[in-house]
């Protein structure tokens, strides 16, 4: 564990973190689709992305869900730090984008960290800051974006997170994470192929205009 956790936090850690981080965390390899975090969950540990993504919802009195951002390789959740910090249940759904790995880290870690290394404290602080950033950037999509662009935008950043123009989703995939009808999105989809933004395939989707 400690080669992933060089190449992927050296640039971040100093050397007594990681091997700090090497001796308590754990090692996780879950698959696409995974469920990693429910709501009301509560979380005994934080994640480390050492590959893959996760994707970060929440969902409403209904059971309708809404994306509200993606984590990546070298990141942690904002979410997931409030809750462990608080010890509350979890208000968001994470779920693995791709096949992801991941070290989890104890919470009871969190606090010890954030006194201890300025490294780990300054990466804690980012977080928020990037995470904060992505919601404001999903309110301002919901407020201000009209339905096709928020749907074009979606795909490409689906498309960056899986590092491939050629995304594989059903229109009813989208519909959950946008919060909105398969028949609506349908209709928008057809609409951005004709513009020449994407091609449409069966159960898949590339990207033209990233």
């Amino acid at each position: 564990m400690i080669k992933e956790l060089k190449e992927n936090y050296g640039f971040l850690f100093e050397d007594e973190l990681l091997n700090d981080i090497n001796n308590v965390g754990t090692f996780k390899e879950v698959p696409e689709g995974f469920t990693l975090i429910n709501l009301g969950d509560y979380i005994k540990s934080m994640p480390l992305l050492v590959s893959g993504a996760i994707k970060i919802l929440r969902e409403d009195e209904k059971g309708d869900e809404l994306l509200l951002y993606f984590i990546e390789r070298g990141d942690t959740c904002a979410m997931t730090l409030s809750c462990c910090m608080g010890q509350k249940k979890s208000e968001i759904i994470a779920i693995a984008e791709t096949t992801t790995k991941l070290i989890m880290i104890p919470v009871e870690k969190m606090s010890e960290w954030m006194c201890k290394y300025k490294s780990w404290q300054n990466f804690i602080l980012q977080s928020y800051h990037d995470r904060m950033t992505e919601l404001l950037e999903a309110i301002d999509s919901i407020a201000f974006l009209k339905m096709n662009d928020r749907v074009f935008k979606y795909l490409k950043d689906k498309a960056m997170v899986n590092h491939n123009d050629v995304i594989t989703v059903t229109h009813q995939d989208i519909a959950f994470d946008l919060h909105s009808s398969r028949v609506v999105i349908s209709r928008l989809l057809k609409t951005l192929e004709n513009e020449g933004k994407i091609e449409l395939h069966r159960n898949s989707i590339k990207i033209l205009d990233l």
